[in-house]
């Protein structure tokens, strides 16, 4: 391109730069339905597990064995009519279930599911994923308010305490992470884990941790107080129906594949197989994740629900000084044995000092 005018370089940048746009809108829509999909099916799967665990079929009559279940539930819930209450805030009634999905969503930009890492590989990806399971609470309190409904407020404002007693004690967690890899993106936690072994040898303690407070940020059973149906009929999302419902119903769902697949790369070494490598990264990922997903399911089907003051004390009086307590042990053993990543982190470096 050396020969050409400057008009012509000029228009051949433009093009590049239009291709390559279209390209990241094409591949960033792919992502969307192939999440959205692994969500709908993830539905299936735990009501298929349920009903294995309860002595019952379960879905069987939609499709073969009921494969297309989640198909048939997407259309209903699109056909149905969109509700509203009288006194709601219409504006903040429609935006919350949005504003909630595209939260959960936004977190698997970081998220490596190749040892190559991400869509998004930035330095600070475990900060960006705190922020976005942090932030998505702001859609249900804004859902509460809207409804103009005093279970769906109750329901709400559970939600804000709970996510604040617990995300105290995962902050904690990221933080010894910290210490073990000097980075805080999840490329470098792969990279750290690759030289040296998986982080739930010595950090199992924090693993429980994050468990219990995964189990609290997702609002899931035995921590389900926010949509107590026998308390608060339905919770925040009480007066929603139709594609809102459904809305909130899979931005649940995909915090949970969030969780889990954050579970898999902090303490299990993300794509890394187990014993050799006769599958591809993301083949080692899926299954991982799909035991994490399994997890949360089994918890669902055997564990009853706390009522909300032994939530909240378990969170303040006994979680959180546990995480302080694991992050001050493994700073002091760090120091010790003279054991610390290198400078800048496992991401620009594989070599370590002992």
């Amino acid at each position: 391109m050396e020969n050409l005018p400057i008009e012509d370089i000029t228009l051949w940048h433009y093009i590049i730069k239009i291709v390559m746009r279209t390209l990241l809108f094409i591949s960033l829509v792919l992502i969307f339905l192939a999440l959205t999909l692994t969500i709908a099916y993830f539905t299936l799967l735990e009501r298929k597990v349920l009903a294995s665990m309860q002595r019952r079929s379960g879905p069987n009559i939609t499709g073969f064995s009921g494969l297309l279940q989640p198909i048939a539930d997407a259309a209903k819930l699109i056909m149905k009519e969109t509700l509203r209450p009288n006194l709601a805030d219409k504006g903040a009634f429609f935006i919350a279930p949005i504003f909630t999905f595209g939260v959960a969503l936004l977190a698997w930009l970081v998220l490596p599911v190749d040892i190559l890492g991400a869509a998004a590989n930035i330095n600070v990806g475990m900060l960006y994923l705190i922020a976005t399971s942090s932030v998505g609470v702001y859609g249900i309190i804004i859902a509460g308010w809207a409804s103009n409904s005093r279970y769906a407020l109750l329901g709400a404002l559970r939600s804000a305490a709970q996510m604040l007693s617990y995300e105290l004690s995962m902050g904690f967690v990221f933080l010894s992470i910290f210490l073990m890899t000097g980075s805080l993106n999840p490329t470098g936690l792969i990279i750290g884990q690759l030289v040296s072994s998986w982080y739930i040898y010595l950090l199992w303690p924090a693993m429980l941790v994050f468990i219990v407070s995964a189990l609290a940020e997702t609002s899931r059973p035995p921590f389900d107080l926010p949509e107590a149906e026998s308390e608060l009929v339905s919770g925040y999302h009480v007066e929603y129906s139709s594609a809102t419902f459904a809305l909130f119903f899979l931005a649940e769902y995909c915090h949970i594949l969030t969780m889990s697949a954050i579970m898999t790369t902090v303490f299990f070494g993300c794509p890394l197989a187990f014993f050799s490598n006769f599958a591809p990264h993301p083949f080692w990922f899926a299954f991982k994740l799909i035991w994490f997903v399994f997890f949360f399911i089994w918890i669902r089907a055997s564990v009853p629900r706390y009522r909300y003051d032994q939530l909240i004390r378990l969170g303040w009086k006994y979680i959180l000084p546990f995480s302080i307590l694991i992050f001050v042990l493994l700073a002091l053993f760090l120091f010790v044995f003279d054991f610390y990543p290198p400078s800048g982190g496992y991401t620009n470096s594989i070599s370590f000092k002992r």
